[in-house]
């Protein structure tokens, strides 16, 4: 057998660059610290302090906080996405007045347009076709045999 594969194993495993850190975490913690960066540079003291908390636990809750098993920024855009529309449906009967929709000449008959079903392709056709997939086209059908057979004799 010269066509082995090899099936990859754990995909679901995240790619770790720094001890337990994987590639997602190290950017938000890198994410993080530029915002903080920018808190001190841009505020004074006091500000810098009470925002640099704030960031530190964004960061922690986005880059090690598991839901369910998934990663926390999952989780909060599912959450997002539920708050915008609700699957929930909610059906408000109305009564609608049917006198609106009836014809302005009441002697006229209502007409049926329900047109039968035709049937475009036969039953005894379809099979045929799906044996000529089947086969390859080895099978060419009763129609081409048939002329291939008159041709020969």
């Amino acid at each position: 057998m010269e066509n082995r594969f090899i099936v990859p194993q754990f995909i679901d495993a995240e790619d770790k660059i720094w001890g337990p850190i994987t590639v997602r975490q190290f950017v938000i913690i890198l994410a993080g610290a530029l915002f903080v960066f920018l808190s001190y540079k841009l505020s004074d003291f006091s500000l810098f302090l009470f925002e640099t908390v704030v960031i530190v636990v964004f960061v922690v809750l986005f880059a090690f906080y598991k839901v369910n098993g998934a990663p926390f920024h999952y989780f909060a855009v599912n959450f997002v996405e539920t708050l915008k529309k609700p699957h929930v449906r909610v059906w408000r009967k109305e009564y609608i007045r049917t006198e609106t929709f009836k014809n302005k000449e009441e002697n006229k008959k209502n007409v049926d347009l329900a047109l039968p079903r035709k049937k475009l392709v036969s039953n005894k056709k379809l099979s045929e076709l799906s044996l000529i997939i089947d086969t390859g086209g080895a099978y060419k059908g009763e129609k081409d045999a048939n002329i291939e057979n008159n041709l020969w004799h």
